[in-house]
């Protein structure tokens, strides 16, 4: 395996603070990092919720506001000076971690303000649009157990059209910028914004909370919540979301761009930069990682080579993908339940092995899920985290669009990405240790927790799963899709590479239906450079784990190194490689 060298490339973000600020900075330090932490919670409503902290429920803000973007630089600045004032050079080490975490966090959120990111506030893979459904269905983060969860969605509800109206005037003025979204994402929102509205309530997602509704609630409030629920979804819901279809379609549509990638954009090379820097947490160079992503399909492709000799299947690379893709024996489902339950088996097989790779495990709950119909065309599957007081379980959730066409082969290593080690165990135990300020408990670096999952996918074999060729082909397909985002992020958004261009590269080189590949490369369009953090982040894991087997020989145990890398949470890969320096030196 190519290890990833990052020696030179990694951000500085060193401790140099020289100015003393008072007798004894730790303390002064964590009331920083608790107030900021509580402002934060205030500003973003949705992300408490997100995390458990149920206090600000009824509020939604308004992130994409001008005025709200002006507020935001002046909260970041105004704590970036505060901590400027510390003697940093008194702090223990945990604490110099969070000094250096911080800093880094309120000067990568200044720059990023500078973009004009508000201009395309809706994608079809990320946005409140989105989210907003899932909050309101009754089953996501959003409380419904007491009356006043119930009054207080609709509060929060009441907000959304004034978003919606945001939303319209940021992207008019987005049009008259240059900043447009292409079209082909465009025609993918579409059908995302008419799903919502519905002719009859109850068949509303937002109907979803009337469905469960506790039977300890009076007649009086259960008659009051369903005909304010019933009105909301008529006055709120379906209006606004009409409206945001219609400007897309008869507004933004007809100027929405036919290029694919930043590069297109006013200052686009610029804000793809900081994108790279911001998942990445390096300073790679587009280059770089274009070529780190070459290298890799070849070495992985060598790899699918030798599995396909193993099968004894004959004919051509391409060929053994349609086999694989087409052969009725890998779609073995018929009902969604079925797919459902052989996600569970996986976790069944690896349940009693995981001992032997970790000795600290989480004690939030985890359980599977469908993803809901609204959004399962453009969705990926994906892990949603737990509440941070355990009353809401990780969730892992399947898209399933027909299940007598789900290819099983890649399951176990999907699972072991998505679910169980990968985001489930990384995510519960940063938000389980107290030992953290909240701010970093909650802290997210796609370098770090994507390649921490994708990390995850190469312990397999130890966790009694890809005992068969098929199973580990699976594995090996899903290093080739992270190698091949290398290729085609950089290519779309630096190299001038088009959609059309990137579907074929990856098709050419995975099994991938035209359906998923297209959804993968407008992913990326929408959302540019965070489909490089899995490789990347990987790389950079895997390379620290083979170093230190190397180094330290039968003195090196791998539950061990897995509890280091994990138990201070998200952060930049410089500060990962740093502290399993200092790991290994007592050992």
């Amino acid at each position: 395996m190519l290890v990833l060298t990052l020696s030179g490339f990694l951000l500085g973000c060193k401790n140099n603070s020289t100015q003393p600020a008072g007798e004894n900075p730790g303390k002064q330090l964590a009331t920083l990092l608790d107030n900021y932490w509580q402002e934060k919670l205030q500003l973003f409503p949705t992300d408490a919720t997100s995390n458990g902290d149920n206090r600000y429920n009824d509020r939604l803000t308004i992130t994409i506001a001008e005025s709200f973007r002006d507020s935001l630089g002046r909260f970041y600045k105004k704590y970036l000076n505060d901590l400027n004032k510390l003697d940093s050079s008194k702090l223990d080490k945990n604490d110099v971690v969070s000094y250096r975490l911080f800093k880094y966090e309120m000067n990568m959120n200044l720059e990023g303000l500078k973009y004009p990111t508000h201009y395309m506030p809706i994608t079809q893979f990320w946005s409140f649009t989105l989210e907003l459904p899932q909050l309101g269905s009754g089953s996501g983060n959003q409380p419904f157990k007491t009356v006043k969860d119930y009054d207080d969605w609709m509060k929060r509800l009441a907000v959304f059209p004034a978003w919606a109206d945001t939303a319209i005037y940021n992207m008019r003025k987005g049009i008259a910028a240059g900043w447009v979204l292409p079209k082909s994402l465009v025609v993918k929102i579409l059908p995302q914004l008419k799903a919502v509205t519905v002719k009859v309530d109850s068949t509303s997602i937002f109907y979803g909370p009337l469905k469960k509704m506790p039977d300890s609630f009076s007649a009086a409030d259960k008659a009051r919540l369903t005909a304010a629920y019933i009105r909301a979804i008529d006055s709120i819901v379906n209006p606004s979301y009409t409206k945001l279809a219609n400007f897309f379609e008869n507004e933004y549509l007809p100027k929405a761009r036919a290029t694919s990638g930043l590069g297109s954009l006013p200052g686009g090379g610029d804000y793809y930069s900081y994108c790279i820097r911001y998942w990445t947490t390096t300073g790679l160079t587009p280059d770089s990682i274009y070529n780190i992503g070459l290298s890799e399909v070849a070495r992985i492709e060598g790899e699918i080579l030798k599995i396909k000799e193993t099968t004894g299947f004959k004919g051509d690379l391409q060929s053994f993908f349609k086999y694989i893709n087409d052969d009725k024996k890998f779609c073995p489902f018929t009902t969604e339940k079925q797919v459902i339950d052989s996600f569970w088996a996986i976790k069944k097989i690896e349940d009693p092995q995981l001992k032997s790779l970790f000795n600290n495990t989480p004690k939030t709950q985890f359980t599977i899920r469908q993803t809901e119909a609204f959004r399962a065309a453009s969705a990926s599957a994906e892990y949603n985290q737990g509440s941070e007081d355990g009353s809401r379980p990780g969730i892992f959730y399947v898209p399933i669009l027909d299940a007598k066409k789900f290819n099983a082969t890649g399951m176990a290593t999907l699972f072991l990405h998505e679910a169980i080690p990968g985001h489930h165990y990384q995510i519960s135990l940063q938000q389980e240790n107290k030992g953290l300020p909240a701010f970093r408990r909650f802290l997210w670096y796609g370098a770090y927790g994507e390649g921490w999952a994708h990390y995850c996918e190469t312990l397999g074999k130890g966790l009694g799963l890809y005992n068969d060729p098929y199973q580990y082909f699976g594995h090996l397909g899903d290093a080739m899709h992270r190698a091949i985002r290398l290729v085609v992020d950089i290519g779309l958004h630096n190299k001038g590479m088009s959609r059309e261009e990137a579907i074929k590269y990856m098709m050419a080189h995975e099994l991938i239906t035209e359906h998923d590949a297209t959804a993968e490369i407008e992913r990326y369009m929408a959302i540019p450079g965070q489909a490089l953090s899995y490789k990347i982040g990987q790389m950079a894991i895997s390379g620290e784990r083979k170093h230190y087997e190397d180094q330290l020989g039968a003195k090196f145990n791998i539950a061990l190194f897995h509890d280091e890398v994990l138990k201070d949470g998200c952060v930049p890969l410089n500060i990962l490689h740093e502290k399993m320096a200092e790991w290994a030196k007592g050992k």
